[in-house]
């Protein structure tokens, strides 16, 4: 790996701390493969994630959102459900002594009032202890949907009694954790498994995101392939629907 994160860190380009979302995915065929529960494949993820978590400052990662569970998850078969919750209820409780001695920061956007009770006080305990945390920022997407957010934002702002696009914004990109608003723009979305689509996930955040689709299904998905696809966004160039420095106005 190091000669990839060398690659990143070569005139100093990852000295801009960007934010990068991952769709983790291809957890339950990873395990179905091997003739094991599904439940197996997602266990095996949360061991990815540990060594991405790891990774990520070191190729200039300052905020990481994941893709934990997905509104539309629900829908699931309950015993997978209830596995899920239970993994992330025990994610959460081990890995916050070593979050708050790495300097890492966590907290959780989405809706938290259809969760178990136990998992809500976990987060809540989690987010407190790993409050002060300035080397990277983990923001773990639970019962989350992008559309049901901007919905949300519509709601509250209309609620306001101030109804203008200046306060639906502001209400919108507003983060109750204190992030400055803009770190919460994505740079880079990476989605493992195969899959090419955003399946409701920060559609407002990734409006200028650079797209990175891999084969590889999470639990394989290591520190080198972060840094492969770090080095990927950092060598294209992003116009933001401009003409960029290398296209002539004329």
């Amino acid at each position: 790996m190091q000669s990839v994160v060398s690659s990143v860190l070569r005139e100093g380009r990852a000295v801009q701390r960007i934010h990068v979302a991952i769709i983790m995915d291809g957890n339950g065929r990873w395990a179905t493969r091997r003739g094991m529960p599904r439940q197996a494949g997602h266990a095996a993820g949360v061991e990815a994630l540990g060594h991405i978590l790891e990774a990520a400052p070191d190729v200039g990662i300052g905020t990481l959102t994941v893709y934990a569970f997905s509104t539309d998850n629900w829908q699931r078969p309950t015993a997978e459900v209830n596995a899920l919750m239970g993994l992330l209820r025990r994610y959460v409780e081990k890995e916050t002594r070593r979050l708050v001695e790495g300097g890492a920061r966590l907290t959780v956007i989405g809706r938290r009032d259809r969760l178990p009770a136990d998992v809500a006080a976990a987060i809540g305990r989690a987010e407190r202890a790993t409050a002060r945390g300035t080397k990277l920022h983990l923001r773990v997407a639970v019962d989350y949907s992008a559309r049901d957010a901007i919905l949300a934002a519509a709601e509250t702002t209309a609620r306001s009694g101030e109804f203008t696009r200046e306060a639906f914004l502001r209400t919108l990109t507003s983060d109750a954790a204190g992030e400055p608003a803009n770190h919460r723009y994505v740079d880079l979305l990476v989605r493992t498994g195969g899959e090419k689509r955003l399946s409701d996930f920060l559609l407002w955040e990734c409006a200028y995101a650079e797209l990175y689709f891999t084969d590889r299904l999470w639990p394989d998905f290591s520190a080198e392939d972060l840094a492969t696809a770090v080095a990927a966004f950092h060598a294209r160039e992003r116009r933001f629907g401009g003409l960029g420095p290398s296209v002539s106005a004329a």
